[in-house]
């Protein structure tokens, strides 16, 4: 697979995925995301060290590594070799879960069909083992809001980031638009994954909550992810958004 065919599968699937996002007309169709929010978790093929490989493949380049110990959470940054979308891979830890909800997770992840745990597009394909039960979302819920949202959509695209800059009009416009359409922000520097670097005025707009059926047939509005604008504090040429997009502090070297 090339990285444009992939790029586009993810954008696709993140679509279908929150309608509300790809009927937004604010900004043309054709504005590249700055970076691209991929979660997954460190289990068998679905870990970072597996998926790294195939994005290697399709030209992606490892610019930093960090670590998240109170969110639980090992980040790649990720830049490709030209001018596109960035990707920010978030892996969390489940060793960091306690023993009932890892290993609640570990079996649900270990029923996907073997055909759905390779290839390059195991970012793109949706959720690859069954749905869980409504009562085993709101354990892992209670555990890790994260480990929830991996249950229900697999690894996948959570959000994607947009510079202003890029969009042409600030943030606070952008903002009044967006409320305008009915999709206020959160308060803060969060975006239900990671917290972005002070250098960086941000926010987050989860979509609207959208009916979903769990294994037992009972259905249940969840936001499922959202869109994140972004925007320098002093405007400059030199560097691109993602590569300040999470804080210095969290920044490690890998062995």
């Amino acid at each position: 697979m090339q990285r444009q065919e992939f790029v586009q599968q993810l954008w696709l699937d993140y679509v279908h995925t929150h309608p509300d996002i790809g009927a937004l007309r604010l900004w043309p169709l054709s504005t590249a995301a700055e970076y691209l929010t991929l979660v997954t978790l460190n289990y068998g093929p679905f870990a970072a060290a597996a998926l790294t490989g195939n994005l290697a493949h399709m030209g992606y380049r490892a610019m930093g590594h960090f670590a998240m110990a109170d969110k639980g959470l090992l980040v790649q940054l990720l830049a490709p070799s030209d001018g596109s979308s960035w990707l920010v891979l978030a892996e969390l830890q489940i060793g960091t879960l306690s023993k009932a909800p890892r290993e609640a997770i570990e079996g649900l992840v270990q029923q996907s069909h073997p055909q759905d745990c390779k290839g390059h597009n195991l970012l793109c394909r949706g959720r690859p083992w069954p749905m869980p039960s409504w009562s085993l979302y709101q354990q892992l819920q209670q555990a890790h809001p994260l480990a929830a949202w991996i249950a229900v959509m697999g690894p996948r695209l959570h959000h994607a980031g947009f510079d202003c800059g890029q969009l042409g009009e600030p943030l606070e416009a952008l903002d009044q638009r967006l409320n305008e359409v009915g999709m206020p922000s959160l308060q803060g520097q969060q975006n239900g994954v990671f917290t972005v670097s002070s250098l960086l005025d941000h926010r987050f707009y989860p979509t609207t909550p959208q009916k979903t059926v769990f294994a037992d047939g009972d259905e249940h509005r969840l936001c499922l992810g959202g869109l994140a604008l972004v925007q320098k504090h002093v405007e400059d040429n030199h560097e691109r958004i993602a590569d300040i997009l999470l804080p210095h502090h969290t920044r490690c070297e890998m062995a």
